[in-house]
């Protein structure tokens, strides 16, 4: 693993399946009566969020919290950003606190790397967003949901997503999420296809390592996985569409829709979603969406991933059958 965690590209094979390996360990804590491990007790983590943030700040803020690491809970919204401070006149009002990890959301693309190769901090950095580039985190917590729901929990231990047949459908262009999930699916072993309108796809995805399809009605049938992407109105400053019910009725998800894949496929999406735009109400609520697990899953794979930079660099899996190794989280006792 790299000291810091900025882009899903940085990340090898070996590292992807280290973090969903761990993942899978620390998923065992939510079963747990207590569930807290004692595994950072005295490191400081720092949630610093430029950027509205529901799922992802609770959710690393509920893996800091199991891991016993002391939080800090940062918002630009009433804070000296608001009056105008940098952001390296934050960081070194962090570094002189002594936080032992930052978690970064930015509107900016490329903010986490220059915290993270300023020398302003000298911490671990996590990127949790920044504008449209990457989103690390989300892509390692939806290939966790697609091993274990395509492959099974014990099963993929060790396992990548080799031949699995993954489509993200919707606002590629605006997508942080869409971004960091090629490159680690890539990175994967599986086969991605990306599907949405000629206007809504960023300039040079042809050099992506996917492919791309505007026919979403002839790659259903043929996808392990489809994750449905938001129309992310908030950054756009044209219309990309003709009208919204025009963009539903060719990239919408609906049950007629769902039908057309595979049994054992599945739905997914990173949330927040606009029910009737890119997915309708009954696939939303179906067995097949798995939008509520990803969100559980997400406090795992932020466990492993703040474990992995701030509390061991050594596998914290076990085979079945086997106790549990020296490294393991889960090897100390709760508390």
């Amino acid at each position: 693993m790299q000291r810091h965690l900025i882009s899903a590209a940085d990340l090898t094979r070996d590292d992807a399946v280290l973090i969903l390996d761990t993942a899978e360990e620390m998923a065992r804590v939510a079963d747990r009566p207590i569930k807290k491990l004692p595994t950072l007790r005295g490191r400081t983590i720092c949630n610093l969020f430029f950027e509205d943030s529901t799922r992802t700040r609770i959710s690393f803020e509920a893996a800091e919290k199991r891991l016993s690491a002391d939080v800090i809970n940062f918002a630009a919204k009433g804070s000296s950003v608001s009056k105008g401070e940098s952001l390296k006149d934050t960081a070194q009002t962090l570094e002189a606190m002594g936080v032992d990890a930052v978690v970064i959301r930015h509107s900016a693309s490329g903010a986490p790397y220059r915290l993270a190769n300023s020398g302003w901090i000298d911490a671990p950095v996590i990127n949790a967003g920044d504008g449209t580039h990457q989103h690390p985190t989300q892509a390692l917590l939806d290939a966790f949901t697609m091993r274990r729901r395509l492959i099974g929990p014990d099963a993929g231990l060790g396992q990548d997503l080799g031949g699995k047949r993954i489509t993200l459908v919707g606002d590629v262009l605006h997508s942080r999420v869409a971004r960091s999930n090629v490159d680690l699916l890539h990175t994967l072993g599986a086969d991605v296809t990306l599907v949405a309108p000629p206007t809504l796809l960023p300039v040079g995805v042809e050099t992506w390592p996917c492919e791309v399809s505007y026919d979403l009605d002839s790659t259903l049938p043929k996808s392990d996985a489809v994750m449905m992407l938001r129309v992310q109105r908030e950054r756009m400053n044209a219309a990309f569409f003709p009208t919204e019910r025009e963009y539903s009725r060719r990239y919408g998800l609906d049950g007629d829709r769902m039908a057309r894949m595979p049994e054992h496929a599945i739905v997914m999406h990173p949330g927040p979603m606009v029910r009737g735009m890119e997915i309708t109400a009954e696939v939303a609520d179906s067995a097949r969406c798995t939008v509520v697990e990803q969100v559980a899953n997400g406090v795992s794979i932020r466990m492993a991933v703040l474990y992995l930079l701030l509390g061991g660099n050594e596998p914290a899996t076990t085979q079945p059958g086997t106790s549990h190794s020296a490294t393991s989280p889960l090897r100390t006792e709760e508390k």
